[in-house]
């Protein structure tokens, strides 16, 4: 009898030690954007037009607890249509200065694409991937970007920086 009632509770004790195992804290996150460097890589390329030229690629991790990441498609209506801001730095006498805005190495306006996660968690993590084009630049081109993002409720990121990158070197800084 008592190897009948031991076998009668097995399956309770089962599902019971299933439920608990399921539940788990629900990860939480700031609303305001996080960002981390991870590379920033040079490499020869060419340019639409068949001249030879120095590319860039940077990576970085993101982190957003409400995902609320990405701009829309541009309309007329929308006064800003950039989410993703650079600055430029060059080593000059070997410190690094802030480049003017006609520096022909600055970035131009970037948008990270509308991201949007289903579901009543919202937290958006990933990698984001930004190409650039050096046509301009010399073998002594030596530069630095500190950069920062920006979600759609307008909060601001913290701001992550390169390494100090050679133009002229093909490799990747991590």
């Amino acid at each position: 009898m008592k190897t009948m009632r031991e076998i009668k509770y097995l399956p309770l004790i089962i599902v019971s030690l299933f439920i608990l195992g399921s539940c788990h804290k629900v990860e939480q996150l700031s609303a305001v954007p996080h960002i981390e460097y991870t590379s920033f890589t040079i490499f020869d390329t060419t340019d639409i037009l068949g001249n030879t030229s120095k590319g860039g690629r940077l990576k970085f991790h993101f982190e957003d607890g409400d995902g609320d990441l990405g701009l829309d498609a541009p309309s007329a209506s929308q006064t800003d249509s950039t989410d993703l801001f650079f600055t430029l730095y060059r080593k000059v006498g070997g410190i690094m200065v802030q480049a003017p805005d006609n520096d022909p190495l600055k970035p131009s306006a970037y948008r990270i694409p509308y991201l949007e996660k289903l579901g009543q968690n919202k937290i958006l993590k990933g990698t984001i991937s930004v190409t650039f084009l050096y046509l301009f630049y010399s073998p002594a081109d030596t530069i630095r970007y500190d950069f920062y993002i920006e979600d759609r409720a307008l909060n601001v990121s913290n701001v992550a920086s390169t390494n100090e990158i050679v133009l002229s070197v093909n490799k990747t800084y991590k």
